[in-house]
């Protein structure tokens, strides 16, 4: 294995709560974690989860505090208005004095980017969206009303990066050379969920339930699960299914349910160390992910990277999913798990069914989907990879 020297890292992620319970909040304390316990020494800046408490937090650096195992900084600015933030963020990087700046990208950021450019500083942009949003979508039309500033500042931060990190490249605009573009998927924390994969690997007989852990938005296919769980229940099978997390179409989802209030169940958003458990007594993952509705994901294809995915293969549950690329590489057929396609809810209940209906066989294409993400998808993964392109810019 390579041996790299200890670096100073500044890793901003303005905007994104830390600690918290979103995706993004996961990524930025995994990522951190993981590359001091490589050795590193990582300063992490991100959001508070409160409100904002006023303008002072435009003025004044915020202060550091120990955080598994790296240092936090809790910047409370709303994202629209984190560049209004460019001076005190500057006066901190100067202060803590990198080897090397990691920058979270969205379209309000760049503090990082620039301070990096002006100090002469390599930088790492990392992007998990599409950066520049298709003509369909009110922003971007916004945009290109007011002669293009966000596409330009997008483009700059995109030049002056040394490398630039993503799960799919066409999230970054043809303008930007391929080569200093690299793409690296999100993983799992694999021993968060050792014992979750312990109690799902061993042949046991166990309730019939399918999991659905999600944000409750559109694209996350949440009505898509409870239509395919009324199929299921209509036709007499003796299935439960729960879904946990929140989001705009939860009402929605539970009044499709209502013909089954014991059958399916609605958590609510649980903590993020809840989930383990939860997953533990679980028979299969179920993330029916839809781009329909999401005009970026149409456009640039399905940039995302499953965290949900990554996280029920640590578990060792099987997952059934969208047929889509990339998700169709991470679980293949009757190997992690089945497939069904976009937006087909009878061939959605059905793969649900198969799973279901064997669980000896899901038993063990639970042991394998848990191999998978061990050996291919796990955040040590990911903050191996990162750490050797940080070290190479």
């Amino acid at each position: 294995m390579l041996s790299y020297s200890a670096m100073r890292i500044l890793y901003l992620a303005n905007g994104i709560p830390v600690p918290g319970s979103l995706g993004g909040s996961t990524h930025a304390t995994e990522v951190a974690q993981g590359l001091a316990v490589r050795g590193h020494e990582v300063h992490l800046i991100a959001a508070q989860r409160s409100g904002w408490s006023g303008f002072a937090p435009l003025l004044r650096s915020p202060k550091p505090q120990p955080y598994a195992g790296f240092h936090l900084y809790q910047h409370n600015v709303p994202k629209a208005l984190t560049l209004l933030a460019w001076k005190p963020l500057f006066n901190l990087v100067k202060k803590i004095s990198p080897d090397v700046i990691m920058e979270r990208y969205y379209n309000f950021a760049g503090a990082g980017v620039w301070a990096a450019q002006r100090l002469g500083l390599p930088c790492l942009l990392e992007v998990n969206a599409l950066i520049v949003d298709p003509q369909v979508i009110f922003k971007r039309r916004l945009d290109d009303l007011l002669g293009g500033p966000m596409r330009y500042w997008a483009l700059k931060q995109c030049q002056w990066a040394a490398c630039i990190v993503t799960p799919l490249q066409t999230t970054i605009p043809s303008e930007i050379p391929r080569q200093k573009i690299v793409e690296l998927p999100w993983g799992a924390n694999v021993m968060r969920f050792q014992t979750a994969a312990e109690r799902n690997g061993k042949a046991q007989d166990k309730e019939a339930l399918a999991i659905f852990v999600g944000s409750f938005r559109a694209w996350h296919g949440a009505l898509d699960f409870v239509r395919a769980a009324d199929l299921l229940l209509a036709a007499g099978k003796p299935y439960r299914f729960k879904l946990i997390g929140d989001g705009p179409e939860r009402a929605l989802a539970e009044q499709l349910a209502k013909a089954w209030p014991t059958q399916i169940t609605f958590t609510g958003a649980l903590p993020y160390a809840a989930i383990p458990g939860e997953l533990k007594q679980a028979v299969v993952g179920v993330a029916p992910f839809t781009t329909a509705g999401h005009p970026a994901l149409q456009a640039a294809g399905f940039f995302w990277s499953p965290l949900k995915v990554y996280e029920y293969m640590a578990a060792g549950l099987p997952v059934v999913t969208t047929d889509l690329p990339p998700l169709r590489s991470i679980i293949r057929e009757a190997q992690e798990g089945y497939l069904f396609p976009e937006g087909n809810v009878k061939a959605l209940a059905g793969a649900i069914e198969r799973v279901l209906e064997d669980q000896a066989q899901a038993f063990k294409l639970g042991q394998q989907a848990r191999s998978r993400v061990v050996a291919h998808y796990s955040w040590a993964r990911h903050c191996a990879e990162l750490e050797r392109l940080l070290t190479q810019i």
